[in-house]
């Protein structure tokens, strides 16, 4: 459950703004995440959460009253979903602006009502919903106290929810007891959610980003996966995993920085001093080798695959175009291999046994699986990353991430271990066989498609769900998150650089599309304004952040175009928050827009 559940439009009942809001117009550029996530939540056997992010992308998108009419839809077919019901008072009760205003109250109550209903039926996911919901209504309808209760028990619960709602579940407190005067509560609740103010309300999931620190996926814990088996997730951008036996301690994988690395070393000393005496690398990216000064101790045996070296110099030699990743501390990339794989062997220390497998995955060539047998667990690295390779790189294999889920189905362990918490909980072994299914026909749909070099744009705009997908509910959120970036990686390394409608043919620069513009609107900043000020309105934030830039480049000192180009960011932080780690950083680098970590109380482990 990621959705951000943002302050609803109170000023409507209370202010001087009385007429309705006009409902948004339809946007001109396609939204695949808000298309894709409604059709899959349609789907009678959906996840719960699929249905969480559809609803959060049509209020990313300002749609409020169009998911409203889609969930009422949804919710009156298929009443033995209660999530439907709950969401349906959500969006109603978000779409209260645009309702008359002798009549918003009316309205208000029942999307109440149905939240009611909701929790009532299913009151895990119905009170958190119903919770957010009431923590920002006014006095007047007397819901603070249920809030509070409401917010509370979920927090309680935090660990039955498929996702780190710590953000969202403070800040819905802090909102409900500043509803109930309670102002040093109200405060102690937004110094836990790590916000700034009452109105901050983009993000609900524990993500933390700004320029000193990079990104994190969730808070530092140290987490249990079986006996002797621990896993730092949190400390920097990517996990360590550390295997603790009498023999000594084997790390996989070693951070991204000294100081990220020291602190989950740091963590683990609480668990056992027993020395580190082997490092195995899942590959050879950034945030996996980085941090290795701090872990490699007097004596400490590093393994890693064959071709390690040669992945390593592309490291080396890539610029982080992108800063806010991994944050200002040097990233070590001086690493010395003492012993390398080249085909599967098994290894024996202490009491541990393992497996080291060479496999072709999604990200690098030189990925390397570590199989613990008797625990049923697999560590997988990145080889199932979605980006397929970071996207600003030349790298990454649809076939190998194929190959590699192959290779899963054939090991079948019982838990998978990744090497970023969000992989480890939704690309698991009840995803895996929908997934590959899944992404096996996709390759197979659009291959003949590249090899003609169909433009991706075309393809993409197709919105492919496999049918098989419908009888694998686990997999659906998986295959959307990794769908566009395989199709993606797909065209680059089957496709001509032409393609079929001319696209290529003549480059064109981002300035000189923007000169043609400022021609068009005769040399004149005004109609920049008006059209982004409209891509705006209609929710359509990729298309509204390259007119502004584009203006911007004319007419870099017009304030208007400035303040659209940080509400266009703005929306896509919220748009790609639930469903796009990579996109949401670089939007927050752009907008200047740091988040700090959550401050609330975690579990240790599960």
């Amino acid at each position: 459950m990621t959705a951000r559940l943002a302050a609803l439009p109170w000023m409507f009942f209370f202010g001087v703004a009385c007429a309705t809001d006009p409902r948004p117009p339809p946007t001109l550029a396609q939204n695949r995440e808000l298309g894709s996530f409604a059709q899959a939540a349609a789907w009678p056997n959906a996840e719960p959460l699929i249905a969480i992010i559809a609803a959060q992308e049509f209020i990313a998108a300002r749609h409020e009253r169009d998911g409203y009419e889609y969930f009422q839809k949804l919710a009156r077919e298929q009443p033995q979903r209660p999530v439907l019901v709950s969401l349906e008072g959500l969006l109603q009760a978000r779409a209260a602006g645009e309702i008359a205003l002798l009549s918003r109250v009316s309205w208000v109550e029942d999307a109440i009502r149905k939240l009611d209903r909701g929790a009532e039926a299913d009151p895990g996911a119905g009170r958190l919903l119903r919770g957010l919901v009431f923590a920002d209504l006014p006095e007047r309808f007397g819901k603070a106290k249920q809030a509070v209760a409401d917010l509370e028990a979920s927090l309680d619960s935090r660990e039955s929810f498929p996702g780190d709602l710590d953000r969202a579940l403070y800040r819905g407190l802090a909102r409900a007891f500043h509803t109930q005067g309670n102002e040093g509560r109200s405060r102690e609740m937004q110094q836990r959610a790590g916000i700034r103010s009452l109105d901050d309300g983009e993000v609900a999931s524990n993500f933390s980003v700004g320029a000193e620190e990079g990104f994190r996926f969730t808070n530092p814990k140290l987490v249990r996966e079986a006996d002797g088996v621990y896993v730092a997730e949190g400390f920097d951008f990517a996990n360590i995993a550390f295997l603790v036996d009498a023999a000594g301690v084997v790390a996989i994988d070693a951070g991204t920085t000294a100081e990220t690395a020291g602190a989950a070393k740091k963590a683990l000393r609480q668990i056992t001093d027993a020395p580190i005496r082997l490092v195995i690398l899942t590959h050879s990216h950034w945030d996996h080798v980085g941090g290795l000064a701090a872990i490699r101790e007097p004596g400490t045996v590093v393994i890693a695959r064959a071709d390690f070296a040669g992945e390593l110099r592309r490291m080396r030699s890539s610029q982080r175009t992108f800063s806010w990743f991994f944050g200002k501390r040097p990233v070590g990339l001086d690493v010395r291999v003492d012993r390398t794989v080249s085909s599967k062997e098994s290894l024996r220390f202490g009491k541990l046994e393992l497996q080291l497998i060479p496999v072709s995955g999604g990200e690098t060539d030189d990925a390397l699986f570590i199989h613990l047998p008797r625990q049923g667990l697999l560590f997988v690295g990145d080889a199932f990353m979605p980006y397929l390779g970071p996207p600003f790189l030349s790298e990454g294999s649809p076939d190998g991430y194929l190959e590699a889920l192959a290779q899963v189905r054939a090991l079948a362990p019982r838990r998978l271990i990744h090497g970023h918490p969000p992989l480890t909980r939704y690309f698991n072994m009840d995803a895996a066989p929908g997934l590959e299914m899944a992404l096996r026909g996709l390759h197979d749909r659009y291959l003949p498609d590249v090899l003609r070099s169909r433009p991706i744009a075309d393809i993409l705009h197709d919105e492919y769900l496999p049918p098989s997908l419908r009888e694998a509910p686990k997999a659906v959120l998986p295959y959307l998150l990794v769908r566009d970036h395989f199709l993606q990686r797909l065209h680059l390394q089957n496709a001509g650089y032409w393609q079929a409608d001319g696209e290529g043919m003549e480059v064109l620069t981002r300035s000189e599309w923007a000169a043609l513009l400022d021609e068009m609107g005769q040399r004149s900043e005004a109609p920049f304004v008006r059209l982004v000020e409209d891509l705006l309105a209609r929710g359509d934030g990729p298309l509204a952040l390259n007119v502004t830039e584009m203006g911007l480049l004319r007419h870099p000192a017009n304030e208007k175009l400035q303040r659209a180009r940080a509400k266009a960011l703005s929306m896509l932080i919220e748009r790609y928050g639930p469903v796009d780690p990579f996109r949401f950083i670089i939007y927050s680098q752009w907008a200047n827009a740091p988040l700090r970590p959550v401050a609330g109380p975690t579990a240790e482990g599960r």
